[in-house]
C-alpha cells in the first residue's frame, strides 16, 4: 500500500494536533498533562526544530545552539522554533526552558499561530546572560488552531551565540479524550494480524499475543518501514485518546503517528519515542481537525542503525462518536436471481412487503412492455430474515431475452435475463483456481493483466518456501518440497483437508459428464474450454486444474523411511499471521510443515484415487503414481487411525481440526474401490456405519463431513457394487433430495436449507450449494425434473434472491460481493489491487459472527442478514477453494441444462457384455448391443460410452470406433446404418487394460445423443 510509506511531518509544514506525553503507567491518557514538544532535551539531534536561513542549528554539550548574526532590524529576522503546537481555546499551558546567550541580550519567546495573522497566545521578553537560566511561563490560550508554533525570536544589532535546553510546553488535557468508541480493529491481536499492514520488515506475526516484527538496521528514514492500520475514522473537533504497549529489543526510536492515509498526508499526532526491551505503556491525546474515514495509525520503524524487534499490543484509539446502527442497503424489495433464469427452469422471486394479502405483479421486457402478470402468494414472516414476504411465480413465461424486470408493490427488481445464463459462470468459477495457484506465475494474457503476478513461494526472496520446507519444531527432522497447489482462502496457507474436497469436486464435475445424460461426455469441460496455461494438451482443462492441487497433495506425503511414512502432513503455511494486503511473492514469513493427521492422509487417499482413474486415459504414469500414493496413504491411515490435528494449532493459519475421521475412512475406501474394484476396499466401505447411515444432513456436507462425497460417487460412478447395494445407495440420494425439496418449499427465499440460525454458519453458502448438488445428482440418477428444478432454484439464493438482495458471486449480478477477505485481491485496502476475480464465491451469512468486525457491525442480526461485503469480515466474506469448488460443480451442471431437459421414455435399449480378461490379463473383449425401441427408423447412428480407468480400444468390428480419453464413439458402417424399430446394432471390440483399474460396464450409453435404457 503506497500510502503506508509516506513520510510524516517536516520542519516547517507539520500540522500537528494536541498530543499527550508518553507515559509508562496505566493511568488513562487524559489524566496526564499534554506535552507538545518533541526532542526538547536534544538527545536525538536537532530534528524537528527549525531555524531561519541566516543561522544554523548545532548540538553543543547536549544543548541546541545557534550563532546569531549581527545587524538584525527585527527580533523575528532570526528565529528558532518548533512547529505543530495545538492551541485550544481555554486550555492552560506551561512553557519551561533553559537558555543562555554569549553576551547579555533580550530575546522573545512566543507561542503563536504559524500562519497569518500570526496571533500570539504567549509573548515574553526573556533577558539572557552567559549563564544558563530556567524560565517558566504559564498562560491560557485564547484561540483554537492545530497550526501553532513555539518560536524564539533572536534578531539583534550585535552577534552572539544562543543556546537552549530542556524545553517543555505542556497543557492540561480537557479530559474528554477517550470517551468515544474504539476506532482500532483487532488492537489486541486476538485475530492475528487481521486489519494490520506491514512493509519493509520481516517475520511479522503474533507472538505471545503481541504483534512483533523484525526491523532491519541502517534504514535512512523512519518511514522506510512500518506497521499500521488504515481506514481509521476521525471527526473534526473531537478529542481522541491513543494508547498502546510497545517494546523494542534492543532499544530503538520509533516514530508513532496518526495521519491521513492519502495525500496530503496531514498529521494529527506524531511522536518519536525511545523504546526499550523492557517495554512500557504509552498514551497520547489529540484533537482532529477534519472529518475523514481514511486516517491511519502508523508505527514508522526505520531510521535506527541497528536491527531490532518491535512488539506492540493493546493498541487503542478512543474518541469520536458511536457509529449509527448499521443498516445494509438492500435495494428494491423485489428480490430476484440477478443473473437470470433458464427458459424451462423454475422462475420465482420474493417480495418484501407489509401487505398480508396478495398483490399484483408485472414482468416487463427491457423495452418496458408488460409480458406477464399475476398475483403474489403471501408467505408470512420468514424466520431466517424476519421479513414479511410474498412469492412471485412467473414459471409460465419462457421467452429468452435480456433486461427483464419484475414490479410489485411499487418496487422494481434488479434486471435479469432469461436464457442460457450459466455458460460463462462455469468458466469463471473454475478460473478462480488458476488465479489462486501457488508456485507459478499467473499469466495476465489468460486472465487479465490486473491478476498477473510472479510465482509465489518458490524460495525466491523474500519468500521462505515452499521448495524446501521444514517441520514445526519437534515435528520432524526432514524437509519437503511442497511447491504448487492452491492458496486455500484469504491467506497463503495450503491445507490438505480443504484441498482434498476441492480437488474431488473439480474431478467430480468432470466425472459427472461420463455418467449424466446432460453432461454430453464432457463437451463443456474439454480441452481449451478454460483459460489455463495447459490448454491445448489434449487433456480436459478441468483435470489439468485439479492436477495442480493433486500434485501438491502428493508432495505432502511423509517419505519412506520415516516413522509415519505414507501419512500426509495436515498443512503448510506461514509461521505467523501476515497482514492484508500481501501478494504471495512478497510474503516474508518462514513456512512450516505441520504434523501429519489421519484426516489429511485420508483426503489424500480419496482425491488421489479418484484422480488416478480419471487421469488413466491421459497420463498413465501420473495416474499410476497417484494410485500408488492413495494406496500407501490409506494403509498408513489404517495403521494410525486416530492422529488428529491440534485445534490450538492456529497461528499463521487455520487449524482445520477434525476428531471424527470415520467419514474420511468411508470416502477414501469408496474412491479406492471405485478405482480398483479391489475386494478389500469394498469390505471396508460396506463395514462402515456411514454406508447405511444418513450422510446427508439438513445443513449439508463440507470439509469436515465427507461421507457424502463417497456416497454420491458410489451412486453415480460405474462399479461392481452388488445390485441391491447399488439400488439402496442410489435411493439414499433420492431420499435426501426429497428432504431438501421439502425444506426448499418451506423457505420463502427458496433455498434448500433450514431457516434457523444454526443453518447460517461460516462458509454456509457452499453448504447451500452442496445440498443443491445432491438435488442435481438425484436428477442425473432419475431424470426427475423436480430435482433439477430444485437445484436450479437453489442458485437463485446465491445470485441475489435473498434478504440482502446480494449476489454472493463476484462479477455476477447488479449488486455482487467484491470485497471478500483475501490478501491477494485487496482492492478495498489498496486501489491498485483488483477485486477478487469474477466467479469468486463469498462465504455468506453467518449467524455466529465469528470475527470482531462482524460482531461489532452486525450484533443482533437475523440469520440471513449476518453478512457484510467488507474485507475485514473473514467469517462472512472470505473466499475459499472448497467453496468455489462447490460453485464450479453446480455451475457446470446448470450450464449443461439445455432449453429442453431430456424427459420421457428412452427410445433405445443397450446391453454390454464383457467376455472376460485375456489369458495374460492385458486386455478384454466386449460387445455392445443397442436396440431401437422407438417407432421410427434410425438412419445413421453413433453410440457413445465412457470407460472408468485405463482401458484403450485396440480394434473393433461392426462399427467405426474411436476413443478420446475415456470416451468411446462407435459410428455405423455403411452396411448397418439403418436401424429399424425393434432392430439391434452390434459393436464388438478388443481393449487393453493394465488390470490395476476397475473395469465395470458403463452406466450411460447414448444413441445419437439420447440415453438408452440399460446397460
Amino acid at each position: 500500500m503506497s500510502h503506508a510509506f509516506r513520510r510524516i511531518g517536516g520542519a516547517l509544514g507539520a500540522a500537528l494536533l494536541a498530543i499527550v506525553s508518553a507515559t509508562t503507567s496505566s493511568v488513562p491518557a487524559h489524566a496526564a498533562p499534554v506535552e507538545h514538544i518533541t526532542n526538547g532535551s536534544f538527545d536525538t539531534g536537532t530534528d524537528p526544530w527549525w531555524a531561519t536561513a541566516n543561522t544554523t542549528l548545532t548540538i553543543d554539550s547536549g544543548r541546541l545552539c545557534a550563532d546569531i548574526p549581527a545587524g538584525s532590524t527585527n527580533p523575528w529576522d532570526v528565529s528558532v522554533g518548533h512547529n505543530g503546537i495545538p492551541l485550544i481555546d481555554g486550555a492552560d499551558y506551561t512553557l519551561r526552558f533553559s537558555a543562555s546567550a554569549g553576551v547579555a541580550t533580550s530575546v522573545k519567546a512566543n507561542v503563536q499561530l504559524n500562519e497569518a495573522p500570526y496571533t500570539a497566545a504567549l509573548s515574553r521578553d526573556v533577558a539572557l546572560t552567559p549563564t544558563a537560566q530556567t524560565f517558566t511561563y504559564t498562560f491560557t490560550a485564547g484561540l483554537d488552531s492545530a497550526n501553532g508554533t513555539l518560536t524564539f525570536q533572536l534578531g539583534a544589532a550585535t552577534a552572539y551565540t544562543f543556546c537552549l535546553d530542556d524545553v517543555s510546553l505542556s497543557s492540561e488535557d480537557s479530559g474528554s479524550g477517550g470517551d468515544g468508541p474504539e476506532q482500532i480493529d483487532n488492537g489486541d491481536f486476538g485475530d492475528g494480524t487481521s486489519g494490520w499492514y506491514t512493509y519493509g520488515t520481516t517475520g511479522t506475526g503474533v507472538v505471545d499475543g503481541r504483534l512483533c516484527t523484525n526491523v532491519p538496521g541502517g534504514l535512512a528514514n523512519p518511514w522506510d518501514a512500518g506497521i499500521g492500520q488504515n481506514d481509521v475514522a476521525l471527526l473534526a473537533g473531537h478529542e481522541y485518546a491513543f494508547s498502546f504497549d510497545a517494546a523494542a529489543d534492543p532499544g530503538a526510536t520509533v516514530r508513532v503517528a496518526v495521519q491521513l492515509g492519502a495525500s496530503p498526508y496531514t498529521s494529527y499526532l506524531v511522536r518519536d519515542i525511545p523504546m526499550t526491551a523492557a517495554g512500557g505503556h504509552f498514551a497520547y491525546t489529540f484533537t482532529a481537525t477534519e472529518d475523514t474515514d481514511a486516517a491511519q495509525v502508523a508505527f514508522q520503524v526505520g531510521g535506527n542503525s541497528a536491527a531490532y524487534t518491535l512488539c506492540v499490543d493493546n493498541v487503542s484509539l478512543l474518541g469520536g462518536e458511536e457509529e449509527p446502527p448499521y443498516v445494509p442497503d438492500t435495494g428494491p424489495r423485489v428480490r430476484v436471481n440477478q443473473v437470470g433464469y433458464l427458459p424451462t427452469g423454475p422462475k420465482h422471486a420474493t417480495l418484501v412487503t407489509e401487505a398480508t394479502t396478495a398483490l399484483p405483479w408485472e414482468l416487463r421486457s427491457s423495452a418496458g412492455t408488460v409480458v406477464a402478470s399475476g398475483q403474489t402468494t403471501p408467505r408470512g414472516i420468514d424466520a431466517a430474515s424476519g421479513q414479511n414476504v410474498h412469492t412471485i411465480d412467473f414459471n409460465g413465461y419462457a421467452t429468452a431475452g435480456t433486461g427483464y424486470t419484475l414490479t410489485a408493490d411499487g418496487q422494481t427488481s434488479h434486471p435479469f435475463d432469461i436464457g442460457a445464463v450459466y455458460q460463462q459462470l462455469r468458466s469463471d468459477s473454475l478460473q478462480f483456481f488458476y488465479i489462486q495457484r501457488s508456485g507459478i506465475a499467473v499469466d495476465g494474457s489468460l486472465v487479465g493483466d490486473q491478476y498477473a503476478r510472479p510465482a509465489g513461494h518458490l524460495g525466491v526472496t523474500p519468500n521462505q518456501g515452499d521448495t524446501d520446507v521444514p517441520c514445526q519444531a519437534g515435528v520432524c527432522d526432514y524437509r519437503l518440497d511442497v511447491r504448487g497447489g492452491w492458496y486455500d482462502a484469504g491467506d497463503h496457507g495450503k491445507y490438505v483437508v480443504n484441498g482434498g474436497i476441492a480437488t474431488a469436486q473439480l474431478l467430480s464435475a468432470y466425472e459427472r459428464t461420463k455418467t449424466a445424460a446432460t453432461g454430453r461426455f464432457g463437451a463443456g469441460l474439454g480441452d481449451s474450454t478454460l483459460r489455463v496455461p495447459e490448454r491445448g494438451n489434449s487433456v480436459p482443462d478441468v483435470l489439468d486444474e485439479a492436477r495442480w492441487e493433486l500434485e501438491f497433495l502428493l508432495r505432502m506425503q511423509v517419505p519412506d523411511g520415516q516413522a509415519l511414512a505414507g501419512m500426509a502432513h495436515h498443512k503448510v503455511h506461514d509461521r505467523n499471521w501476515t497482514g492484508l494486503p500481501l501478494q504471495p511473492q512478497d510474503d516474508p514469513q518462514p513456512r512450516e510443515l505441520h504434523p501429519p493427521s489421519t484426516a489429511a492422509t485420508l483426503n489424500l487417499a480419496a482425491a488421489a484415487a479418484q484422480g488416478a482413474r480419471l487421469f488413466a486415459p491421459y497420463d498413465k504414469a501420473f495416474a499410476d503414481r497417484a494410485l500408488a500414493a492413495a494406496k500407501k496413504a490409506y494403509a498408513a491411515a489404517k495403521a494410525h487411525p486416530a492422529i488428529y490435528a491440534d485445534p490450538n494449532d492456529g497461528n499463521g493459519g487455520g487449524s482445520y481440526s477434525d476428531s471424527d475421521v470415520s467419514d474420511e475412512f468411508y470416502w477414501a475406501a469408496a474412491e479406492l474401490y471405485l478405482t480398483t474394484g479391489a475386494a478389500g476396499y469394498l469390505a471396508d466401505l460396506t463395514a462402515s456405519r456411514h454406508h447405511t447411515g444418513d450422510v446427508f444432513s439438513a445443513t449439508g456436507f463440507g470439509w469436515g463431513s465427507t461421507a457424502a462425497l463417497g456416497r454420491l460417487d458410489l451412486a453415480t460412478v460405474p462399479s461392481g457394487l452388488p445390485a441391491a447395494d447399488k439400488t439402496r445407495v442410489r435411493q439414499s440420494v433420492l431420499t435426501a433430495a426429497d428432504a431438501y425439496l421439502a425444506t426448499q418449499a418451506g423457505q420463502a427465499y427458496g433455498l434448500p436449507m433450514p431457516g434457523t440460525a444454526g443453518a447460517y454458519f461460516w462458509g454456509g453458502n457452499s453448504n447451500v450449494i452442496n445440498n443443491a448438488i445432491v438435488l442435481a445428482t438425484a436428477y442425473d440418477l432419475s431424470g426427475g425434473t423436480a430435482y433439477r428444478d430444485g437445484a436450479v432454484q437453489a442458485m437463485d439464493y446465491i445470485l441475489g434472491r435473498n434478504a440482502l438482495n446480494q449476489s454472493y458471486v463476484t462479477g455476477w449480478g447488479e449488486h455482487a460481493s467484491e470485497n471478500q477477505h483475501t490478501r491477494i485481491y485487496s482492492h478495498q485496502l489498496n486501489a491498485s489491487l483488483p477485486h477478487p476475480p469474477a466467479g469468486s464465491l463469498a462465504g455468506g451469512a453467518n449467524a455466529g459472527l465469528d470475527d470482531p468486525f462482524a460482531q461489532q457491525l452486525l450484533a443482533g442480526c437475523k440469520p440471513m442478514f449476518c453478512y457484510v461485503d467488507d474485507i475485514n469480515s473473514y467469517a462472512t466474506n472470505e473466499v475459499a477453494i472448497n467453496w468455489n469448488s462447490s460453485l464450479a460443480w453446480l455451475s457446470s451442471f446448470l450450464a449443461d441444462q439445455g432449453a429442453v431437459p431430456p424427459t420421457g421414455t428412452p427410445a433405445c435399449r443397450v446391453t454390454y457384455d464383457n467376455y472376460g480378461p485375456w489369458a495374460d490379463g492385458s486386455g478384454f473383449t466386449a460387445q455392445l448391443a443397442v436396440t431401437n425401441t422407438g417407432t421410427t427408423t434410425v438412419d445413421g447412428w453413433t453410440i457413445r460410452f465412457a470407460f472408468t480407468g485405463d482401458q484403450k480400444i485396440r480394434e473393433a468390428w461392426m462399427g467405426r470406433v474411436t476413443q478420446s480419453g475415456a470416451v468411446v464413439s462407435a459410428a455405423n458402417e455403411s452396411y448397418n446404418a439403418r436401424l429399424q424399430p425393434g432392430a439391434t446394432a452390434y459393436v464388438g471390440f478388443n481393449a487393453t487394460t493394465s488390470g490395476a483399474y476397475a473395469n465395470p460396464k458403463p452406466s450411460l450409453v447414448t444413441l445419437n445423443g439420447t440415453p438408452c435404457a440399460g446397460p
